[in-house]
Order: C-alpha cells, then structure tokens, then sequence
C-alpha cells in the first residue's frame, strides 16, 4: 500500500512526459530517477513531524523527477527549462533539515547537489578555500583539517549536512562565537537565478560597490537562486585548546556571566549554557552542578590567546558565583555533542518532542528563558520543556528550548503545532526573532509578516521579479505564493 501523502500538490500542472524528456537531454540516464524508491526517499526530511508521519504509513510530499547535476551549466538549463514549463525545482542538499525547507510540497523536480563535492582551490596566502556547495560538512571539514586548517563550521548535522544546505538556512556551527556564522565565512559566490542567470562574484576582503546580492542570497532556502560555489574564510588549526566549565545557580547568572565576557572582547570557540533540567539529563554525575545551570567553554587559537581567554572566562564566571567543574563536562559534550537518539527513540513511543531556536538581545534574554518555557508548560499534555543557550554576540543569545508532550484532547499534529505558536508567539511578544539559524521552511511560515512587518511585501516583490513564474522552492519563505493551476483561473 502506497504511503499517503500529507502536502499533495494541488496548485501545479505541467506535463511529466515532456518534462522527463527535457531532463533526460540535460543530464542523461544516469542522473534523472522517476522511481517510485527514489521518489519516496526524497519526500521527507528530518523535521520531527515527518518522522511521527513516517510511522504512521505517511510521508510528507513527493517529487516528480530527482536530477543530480554535475556542473553549472547543467543547472543553468534546468531552470531555463523549468520556468518555461512552469514546473517547481528545489534545490537540496542532504535533506537533513529540521523546519521542512526542502519538502516538495508542490510536487517538480528535487535537485540534489551531491555530485558538484570539489573543494576547487585552497589558498594558503589568503586564508581561503573556493568549495562547490554538495560537498559533505564533515568531509570538507576533514580535509581542511588535513592540510592544517578549519572552517570553523561545525554544526551538529555536519555529518548529514552539505555546505548548501548551510548557505540555504543560513546556518550557525557549534564554534560559532569565535569563527562566526556561514553569513560571515563567504567572501563571493556563483549562483544560478530562475532564468537560468549565472551569477559570480569576486572574492575581497570587503565590498563597498551598492547592494551585495551574493549577500541577499544567503537564508533565502533555495527561493531566490540556486548557490553552486562559494569561496570562504579559513584558519589554520588552533595551537591549544582549554576546556573550561562552570555552574551557575540560575540562567540569569550564566547569562551575566556571558555577556560580561564577550563584551570583554574574549570570544571562547564554543560557549554553551543548559538550564537546570537539560543540566541534570547531560551533566548528571557531577556533583557541583546539582540544581545549577551548567556551562561550557572552550578557548582555543594560539597557546598565549587560549589560556589569557581561560583566565578572563575563569574571572568572570566566579564573579557571578559559577562553581568551578573542571574540563571533564566538556569532555562529556565533545563525546556526545553529535548524538541525537533521544528524538528517534522516543517518537515510536507516541512522545512529541521537538526543539525551535530563537534569538534575542541581552537585556531580554532571561525574560524571554523565563516566558517561552512557561509557554509551553501550559500547553496540556506537556511533560517537560527545556532550554539551553549555544550562539552568543556581544549584543545577545540563541536560545534552543525542546519540549516533549503528548497529544490530551486533541490530535499529535495539534499538540505540536500549538506548542510551536507558543514559543513562536511569545518570543515576538518579547522582542526576539523567530528564528537563530534553523530558518523558516514551514513550521514558522505563518510568522513571517509579524516578524518582517511592512518590510515582507519588499521581500516578496523581490521574489516575484526574480522568479516571476515562481518555481524555485515554491510555498517557502513567502505566504500565499499559487501555482499555475490557480493563475489560469484567475
């Protein structure tokens, strides 16, 4: 029996026969599948809603042709293609999203990347490496290491994850504090617009030459252009590493302590704070931190840089009545920062869970803690909600609440959804922005006019002028967006 599809495609109408043949002439046999296998495989993602629809015999959409482009020029006359034809292309990478930016809600053409994996060039004298976008992050980041440097990205996906899918969502590493987020690693790109425009800009240290539109690309999830290389930032492997960890007794005094330290202009390779109830799942065995908010750093670069950061760190911990526990709870973290079984393990117990990231400025940042957990408390069937902190500026916090729950009165997609609207919704009564570096893809498309006022219909005009017939990932980014059924009727 066939899985039931949750997003069918309603709006669309093409002609799958002169379609496939267009394909064919592009990229071949070998790099075109219509299969039913295939089909199904790239008809979800890893958003925990699709895998609760996956045990119920459902998947979340389904494609109509997978391509597996080997260069530029190929995908320049896919999409030349696919805008006369009017049929919808979404760019993908590993599919290990988490929000549903990579469904095919609509049906068309998924595009996975996976063949254009080159690392082009590494550049010793300037620090940088020109990469093509379906390279594997953990791959790319393997063989930077290899020749003595890092990109300094390294998310908890980086092993199902590409260097696209990063640009796509506009992602943010575990290293994030000190080598920055993807947005601040590309000097230039070559992308590819709905026309089938190729665009490649060059790269330099900066720009003052108007509007950067490689910039603007960056978090449009595969909307606006299809990024094909891009040429990033580099470091050579850090010297030293020192682990550092302490306990506060509440959020509000980690938060202190954080802030105080990167306004100190110490930036700590990785910084993370779990509030009492993650503490006491992920740090269980140490004494110190019972009932307290356990936070981790990590100081690296050259041997003088990382221990005169250990110092300050160490200084300004105490000074908001952190409890010294030494390294091993970052050896912890290292060990197990890449484990995420606990989602998969509970799902087949009817459990919901879920995690959304959100992102705030400092003199807000314990308020929003404080609300968002009640929030979501308050939803019936809530068993446990919980919050850490992993992305930190000098002028605020990423905060990462999970919940888990089940469904009382009402279906599991319910129960989700609701909970989702009350972190969402109390995040914007307070001030933060709906979304850190997960992006948009569906679960927080109904937010985006609240969150971009009179701006979103700037956003949207942008979309329509480069993408009049709105075929690149269509139903992402942009609410009421109609495919070409709706506009013959119209």
């Amino acid at each position: 029996m066939p899985p039931e599809i949750v997003y069918e495609n309603a709006n669309w109408v093409y002609d799958k026969k002169v379609v496939k043949q267009k394909l064919l002439e592009i990229f071949g046999l070998k790099n075109v599948s219509d299969k039913e296998v295939d089909l199904f495989a790239y008809g979800k993602d890893f958003s925990l809603i699709a895998s609760h629809w996956l045990l119920k015999g459902k998947i979340a959409a389904k494609p109509d042709f997978i391509v597996w482009p080997e260069n530029v020029k190929q995908i320049s006359k896919l999409l030349k293609m696919a805008t006369a034809e009017k049929v919808p292309v979404i760019p993908f990478g590993s599919g290990s999203g988490v929000v549903g930016g990579a469904l095919p809600i609509h049906g068309g053409i998924i595009v996975d990347m996976k063949k254009m994996d080159k690392i082009v060039e590494i550049n010793k004298v300037n620090l940088t490496a020109t990469i093509q976008t379906g390279i594997n992050g953990m791959n790319l980041e393997r063989t930077l290491n290899s020749k003595g440097f890092t990109m300094g990205h390294i998310p908890q996906s980086v092993y199902t994850s590409t260097l696209g899918g990063y640009l796509a969502h506009k992602a943010a590493g575990q290293f994030s504090t000190k080598y920055g987020k993807i947005e601040d690693m590309i000097l230039s790109l070559e992308a590819v617009l709905p026309d089938g425009t190729i665009i490649k800009s060059k790269p330099a240290p900066r720009k003052s030459i108007g509007p950067q539109l490689d910039k603007f690309l960056i978090g449009s999830e595969g909307t606006l252009a299809i990024i094909t290389e891009v040429t990033v930032r580099i470091w050579p492997l850090p010297e030293k590493r020192v682990l550092i960890s302490y306990a506060f007794p509440s959020m509000a005094q980690a938060l202190e302590a954080v802030r105080s330290i990167l306004q100190s202009q110490v930036y700590p390779a990785v910084i993370r704070i779990y509030d009492a109830n993650e503490t006491a799942r992920h740090f269980l065995t140490e004494a110190n931190a019972k009932d307290r908010c356990m936070t981790i750093f990590v100081c690296e670069g050259s041997q003088q840089i990382a221990e005169f950061e250990a110092s300050i760190v160490s200084e300004k911990s105490r000074s908001c009545e952190g409890v010294a526990c030494g390294s091993a709870p970052v050896e912890h973290w290292f060990a197990t920062r890449f484990n995420v079984k606990e989602s998969s393990t509970l799902i087949p117990l009817n459990l919901v869970v879920d995690t959304i990231e959100v992102a705030v400025m400092w003199d807000k940042a314990n308020k929003l803690y404080q609300s968002v957990i009640a929030s979501m408390n308050a939803v019936p069937g809530t068993v446990l909600a919980t919050g850490h902190a992993s992305h930190f500026y000098e002028q605020g916090v990423c905060f990462y609440f999970s919940f888990g729950g089940t469904a009382v009165k009402q279906t599991e997609e319910e129960y989700y959804r609701t909970v989702w609207k009350a972190c969402i919704e109390t995040t914007l009564q307070i001030g933060g922005t709906i979304a850190h570096h997960h992006s948009i893809g569906l679960n927080r498309l109904q937010w985006m006019k609240d969150e971009w006022g009179a701006a979103y219909d700037v956003i949207k005009r942008i979309k329509k002028s480069l993408d009049p017939n709105n075929i690149l990932n269509p139903g992402k980014l942009f609410l009421h967006e109609v495919g070409k059924k709706e506009q013959k009727e119209k």
